[in-house]
């Protein structure tokens, strides 16, 4: 089943040209054979973030939102806050599993990760961090069995019908 993806790159400095994590991601999608319906880069601005974020979980379209960047602890970091802001359903697994991964690449160093994920209107939005070995973690650990069809005993594709139930 093809998933379709946004992607929105968190950062104050990074370009198309120089975005490494965005970069990964679009490959691991495209090797995954899902498709990526848009792409984005946004400051480190929680209304800007949440703007785009709110615009993606409306459009029919897309399945799955992920960002990168913006998951640490400095003032300006803000994609969780922003994230929070759209939440119907947090899925605090993710960012457990992830931590859990990522303690084996970067060690202790992995408690400085807010990566997390929600539900919002029916659409998974998935936070990670704005390294390349994060999102190399996230979704060589995670997203790309989550988000395949054939991943057993169970996955996130499967769900996708009844994720706006009542």
């Amino acid at each position: 089943m093809i998933v379709n993806i946004a992607l929105l790159t968190v950062t104050d400095t990074r370009t198309f040209e120089n975005d490494k994590s965005g970069a990964i991601l679009v490959k691991k999608i495209e090797d995954a054979k899902h498709k990526l319906i848009d792409r984005k880069i946004c400051k480190d601005n929680k209304e800007d973030i949440i703007i785009i974020l709110k615009d993606w979980i409306n459009q029919s379209k897309i399945d799955v939102v992920i960002t990168t960047g913006g998951t640490g602890l400095t003032g300006r970091d803000i994609t969780p806050e922003a994230v929070n802001e759209i939440a119907d359903k947090h899925i605090p697994g993710f960012g457990e599993v992830f931590r859990t991964i990522s303690l084996k690449t970067v060690g202790t160093s992995a408690i400085q990760s807010r990566a997390c994920a929600v539900l919002a209107n029916g659409k998974y939005v998935f936070a990670l961090p704005g390294s390349s070995g994060g999102v190399t973690d996230a979704w060589d650990g995670i997203l790309k069995h989550q988000l395949d069809i054939n991943h057993k005993p169970c996955n996130f594709v499967e769900l996708f019908p009844r994720l706006k139930e009542k």
